[in-house]
């Protein structure tokens, strides 16, 4: 039965496929992301590393509530109720900050405006094949200049829902991958994501307004790039002050810090792995390190248009 379903799939499909174009595959996939219910399970791998998740998606009395779980090491999980994530980690108490998706899975903007990937991204149709058994389309994002790297994702061609996302460089060398093994479409909210959606969790963080920041701003950032975070803040230890300002085309990710050259020294830990690119430079009497999934030329341009703007 599953086999003759298959074929079933594979006769009917491709015609209902054909008519649509590859924006309206990811903009199916924003809507099915957001109201349907489903259990996902998932392989996420960068370079040397490789996590298996669990994902749970539903809607509790007209809320939207997931659920995210690390399976290897210490306890890691999350919770999202509507646009309100709790983190449960080990050996720390929960905390909740305001957020529209849960990090470590698909980008936020999988669920979101897809125009607004329209600047960075051109949306192209490939080919179709199986993943988790399951009969898939590929819709390729291929990168409107040099600045990013080149997307691929697989839609289910029944419900929409991704079933794998792969980011590739110039090379077409892998630099992360998002990859459902199973996947199972409910009818109803599973037990977890009720009882998720009853309990009282932390209130959000208070985000407490910056203090002694500069106006730091960027001559020149690539095409659909924006600022979505500011943040000013002493180093644990050294108590230095650092400013990091975070900027996003709503798939790649660049983290910027400033520091005053010669007193800081930023953290070390910030290094070149799992495809992530990392820049340092001075600009004037700052030292400046950015890090990012964008290749390392678009870095450095970066903190070479970076200037200090009087405050208004």
């Amino acid at each position: 039965m599953r086999f003759l379903l298959l074929v079933l799939c594979g006769l009917i499909f491709p015609a209902f496929a054909d008519e649509m174009s590859a924006k309206a595959w990811l903009e199916q996939m924003s809507q099915a992301l957001k109201q349907q219910q489903y259990k996902m399970s998932v392989m996420h791998m960068q370079a040397d590393h490789i996590r298996p998740l669990v994902y749970l998606h539903g809607k509790v009395e007209g809320r939207e509530v997931a659920f995210l779980e690390h399976l290897n090491g210490p306890v890691k999980n999350a919770v999202r109720i509507d646009n309100t994530v709790t983190f449960i980690e080990h050996d720390q108490p929960a905390y909740s900050v305001n957020a529209t998706s849960i990090e470590g899975l698909w980008p936020a903007i999988f669920a979101g405006n897809i125009n607004e990937l329209e600047p960075g991204y051109q949306f192209v149709l490939g080919g179709r094949s199986r993943i988790a058994g399951r009969p898939g389309q590929q819709v390729r994002l291929i990168p409107s200049d040099d600045h990013r790297f080149a997307l691929q994702v697989w839609l289910d061609m029944e419900t929409f829902l991704p079933l794998r996302y792969d980011m590739l460089t110039a090379n077409k060398e892998l630099l992360e991958q998002v990859m459902v093994i199973e996947l199972l479409v409910l009818d109803t909210p599973p037990a977890l994501l009720v009882e998720a959606a009853r309990q009282e969790w932390p209130p959000v963080l208070n985000q407490l307004a910056r203090q002694d920041g500069q106006n730091w701003q960027f001559s020149w950032l690539p095409e659909g790039f924006k600022i979505v975070a500011r943040d000013h803040h002493r180093l644990m230890g050294s108590q230095e002050a650092v400013e990091f300002v975070a900027l996003t085309d709503g798939i790649a990710k660049i983290s910027v810090y400033v520091a005053r050259a010669g007193s800081t020294p930023l953290p070390d830990e910030l290094v070149s792995r799992n495809g992530l690119a990392l820049v340092t430079e001075k600009v004037g009497n700052a030292e400046v390190v950015a890090v990012g999934k964008v290749p390392a030329a678009t870095l450095s341009r970066i903190i070479r248009s970076l200037t200090l703007e009087s405050a208004p």
